[in-house]
C-alpha cells in the first residue's frame, strides 16, 4: 500500500467534521434515496444550509445523485449515501460494530 493516496480519505474526514453533515448522512442511511428538502424538513433545518452541505458531501464522494424530478418548475434531486470506509461509518455510528474505532478517545494510550 506504499504510495496509496489518501487524499480521498482526508476530504472525507474533513467533510465529517460538521456535525450536520454528519445527521445529513444518517438521515440519508435511514430513508434512501433522499432530497435536500425532505432532510431539511427532517432535521428542522434550512433549505439552503442543507443543501449546502450535501453538496460539500457530494464533492468529497460521500454521497451521489441518483435521480432527479421535477417539482413546481424545479428539479428536486435524491441523493443516496456512498461511504464505504468502515472508520466512516463507525464515526456515524452505521457500523455493526460501533465504538470498535482504533485510536477512540476511550482507548488508553499506555496500552
Amino acid at each position: 500500500m506504499a504510495g496509496e493516496d489518501h487524499t480521498d480519505d482526508n476530504e472525507l474526514l474533513i467533510a465529517l467534521r460538521h456535525p450536520l453533515r454528519r445527521q445529513i448522512l444518517r438521515a440519508m442511511a435511514e430513508q434512501d434515496p433522499i432530497s435536500p428538502r425532505q432532510i431539511s424538513d427532517e432535521l428542522r433545518q434550512p433549505l439552503s444550509n442543507v443543501s449546502y452541505h450535501v453538496r460539500v458531501l457530494a464533492d468529497c464522494g460521500a454521497v451521489t445523485l441518483v435521480d432527479t424530478a421535477p417539482v413546481r418548475g424545479s428539479m428536486q434531486h435524491f441523493y443516496s449515501p456512498a461511504i464505504e470506509e468502515p472508520w466512516a461509518l463507525a464515526v456515524l455510528g452505521l457500523s455493526e460494530n460501533d465504538g470498535d474505532v482504533a485510536g477512540g478517545e476511550d482507548e488508553d494510550p499506555a496500552a
